[in-house]
């Protein structure tokens, strides 16, 4: 009897580890931008939307790699939140004005992102 009980212990256990490891998702994307200012801005921004677990991105690659619940959070989502603080993403591209009020550091050159979209 109390094998039986230990036995549907673990098999909830696993059944349940596996449907939370399942909801995750991880996807890696370009997102603009050049300092150590940007990269707390970008990840802040992605980690501000719901289901959002990690986010990190890499200065030299210009990517950022981000986990999150599939339930709660997309792509999509992420790279408009990002986008609205002043960093393009290959998705969605930065307001004019919120790009322009960035610190001077943090200015990249837009026009390879212009260009990017158009293909």
């Amino acid at each position: 009897m109390k094998k039986s009980i230990f036995s549907l212990v673990v098999m909830f256990f696993i059944v349940g580890t596996i449907s939370v490891f399942a909801q995750s998702k991880t996807e890696e994307f370009k997102v603009y931008g050049n300092c150590g200012m940007c990269e707390n801005r970008i990840e802040n921004a992605a980690k501000s939307v719901d289901g959002v677990t990690t986010a990190e991105w890499n200065k030299k690659t210009k990517m950022l790699k981000v986990s999150y619940d599939k339930y709660k959070a997309d792509n999509n989502k992420i790279q408009k939140a990002i986008a609205k603080v002043g960093h393009d993403t290959d998705m969605h591209k930065a307001d004019d004005k919120v790009y322009n009020a960035l610190p001077g550091c943090c200015k990249y050159e837009r026009k390879a992102v212009d260009d990017h979209k158009k293909k």
